[in-house]
């Protein structure tokens, strides 16, 4: 006997878990929503100041790279005026921007690769978001339904119709409207096909009488006549 109630208890005590954990799992869904949103958002601030240190560094790069080319330009004119003293400065000088220039490059190459690391890892986020977006609202109809089904909803009075029985209404009521067009449509092509415009429409293919229709032949030798004539 002991052994029953301790049996009742843990099976009620079972119950009773998984019955708070269905009342709670929507709102705990929520939150964890909430909260990788709030990480994808993030994520996506931390994209864009990926892309704006990188337009950066490109800035700089460019400068960096006009500069040596204007130094460059400076210091052979020196060599040709005989100044090698004005043309070693510059040599030196461009010696330090290409150092620049060569780190701004390493930095680029760094941001590339981070940048495309986190478009992917926000996009992957979102979709996957998108698919819980979807999932939750699906699952708040259900536990709507289910709420539905546990107040009676669906138990009818002896002389009410059901939700079964009006759903089979609707699916006789489709089936003979989807059998009604399919008809619709076969007349309409056994006409096509057979009736007084097709028969005319393959004398004309046959060069008997004009076309019906005009083709893009026919629209071309239209262009072709309005051309002006060349001299």
């Amino acid at each position: 006997m002991f052994k029953t109630v301790v049996t009742l208890f843990r099976g009620s005590m079972a119950a009773a878990g998984e019955e708070l954990e269905d009342r709670t799992a929507l709102l705990i869904l929520d939150q964890q929503m909430r909260d990788a949103a709030a990480a994808v958002d993030r994520g996506k601030r931390t994209l864009a100041l990926a892309i704006a240190q990188d337009q950066q560094e490109g800035r700089k790069l460019e400068a960096t790279v006009a500069r040596i080319a204007d130094l460059e330009t400076r210091a052979v004119a020196a060599l040709d005026g005989g100044r090698e003293d004005l043309a070693n400065d510059a040599a030196e000088a461009i010696a330090g921007l290409e150092a620049d220039r060569d780190a701004a490059m390493t930095a680029r190459a760094l941001f590339a690769t981070e940048i495309a690391r986190l478009k992917r890892h926000v996009a992957s986020a979102q979709a996957r978001i998108t698919e819980l977006d979807r999932g939750r609202r699906v699952a708040r109809a259900s536990e709507a339904v289910r709420s539905l089904r546990r107040s009676g909803i669906e138990a009818a009075r002896p002389y009410e119709s059901t939700l079964p029985e009006a759903e089979s209404t609707l699916r006789r009521l489709r089936e003979r409207q989807m059998e009604a067009q399919a008809a619709d449509d076969a007349l309409v092509e056994l006409d096509a096909a057979s009736g007084p415009l097709a028969t005319a429409e393959k004398l004309a293919e046959q060069g008997f009488g004009p076309r019906l229709k005009t083709t893009a032949d026919d629209v071309l030798a239209r262009l072709k006549s309005k051309r002006m004539p060349t001299v």
